[in-house]
């Protein structure tokens, strides 16, 4: 069966927030996740949004979803595509919707002359860790990735 990308529209934000709810409950995360519909609409499909998502699809049903967004990257002194959320539904794994939504994002990183093309997988995810492997991404062990959220934010904002 032909699987299909496309630029997700406003009225999959529904669709878009299940995803994102299916993929947290997969990251044990699931009492984060306070977006709502609203949320989504709001936020990815606002004129000026800087994040888009794309939606893969299997005979018109939605199987997957990805957000991203362009990040800069000084040492290159270009731009690169921050990869923020990739999922395919269960049943849908292992049939190539995974490799193809990376690989249009690819593309698009190349047609808009990114320099990098990035992403995050939590260390205990094995399965994305070695998918991610077989398509030729390294990981940056190098590097640790800190966070600022909620009340800790606002604290320091407020000095």
């Amino acid at each position: 069966m032909p699987l299909n990308i496309r630029p997700a529209r406003p009225e999959d934000a529904a669709q878009i927030l299940a995803f994102i709810t299916e993929l947290a409950d997969y990251e044990r995360a699931r009492h984060e996740v306070v977006a709502t519909v609203e949320h989504i609409q709001r936020s990815l499909f606002a004129a000026d949004s800087s994040a888009r998502a794309l939606i893969c699809e299997r005979d018109g049903q939605a199987i997957g979803f990805a957000v991203y967004f362009f990040s800069y990257s000084t040492w290159l002194g270009q731009n690169g595509l921050y990869l923020e959320d990739l999922y395919v539904t269960p049943e849908a794994r292992g049939t190539g919707a995974g490799k193809l939504l990376l690989r249009y994002l690819a593309r698009l990183a190349c047609d808009n002359d990114c320099g990098r093309f990035e992403w995050s997988v939590l260390d205990w995810n094995q399965p994305a860790i070695d998918f991610y492997k077989s398509i030729g991404a390294e990981p940056q062990d190098e590097w640790v990735r800190y966070r600022m959220d909620g009340e800790t934010l606002r604290a320091f904002a407020r000095g």
